[in-house]
């Protein structure tokens, strides 16, 4: 009976030694999954953050075409009259407001066009955005393109 107890008592001593390595292991694969976890979330909130930046962005540009239509005295659009035919007024506040909150303003273009081919209301003005998000974590060296297009019409 003596034998048996020792026996049983060296058997628990080697199966705990054995353990201990297992569970650093787990851990290790624990640590570094939980940490990719965070980085994901990380990233897609950066991500969801500058699309937000970015759909506000045009809906400034909107908000500031509707604006300033052909009874303004500072016109943006295509009418007679108008200082700014091209639209770069709207495209300058749309950089404008960007640049406090974009990481990469470079990396936005800007298109503004006018449908009814005029500035007088009711017309309609389109502003659109495609921007080019680069990830914090890079882990190909493509980035997603975000296309927001925002519309509107002139009201004044």
């Amino acid at each position: 009976m003596r034998g048996l107890a020792s026996l049983l008592a060296r058997s628990r001593r080697s199966a705990a030694g054995g353990e201990c390595g297992s569970a650093l292991i787990e851990t290790s694969l624990a640590y570094m999954l939980g940490m990719a976890m965070v980085l994901g979330i990380i990233e897609f909130a950066m991500m969801c953050y500058t699309f937000g930046v970015v759909s506000e962005a045009a809906r400034t540009g909107v908000r500031y075409a509707v604006m300033h239509g052909s009874d303004s005295s500072v016109c943006s659009g295509p009418t007679t009259g108008c200082t700014d035919s091209t639209g770069a007024n709207v495209v300058a506040r749309v950089d404008a407001f960007a640049a406090t909150f974009a990481k990469n303003r470079s990396a936005m273009a800007v298109t503004v066009t006018y449908p009814d081919s005029a500035s007088t209301p009711p017309s309609r003005v389109v502003v659109s955005i495609a921007y080019t998000y680069v990830p914090l974590f890079t882990i190909s060296s493509t980035g997603h393109v975000f296309h927001v297009t925002e519309q509107g019409r002139i009201v004044y």
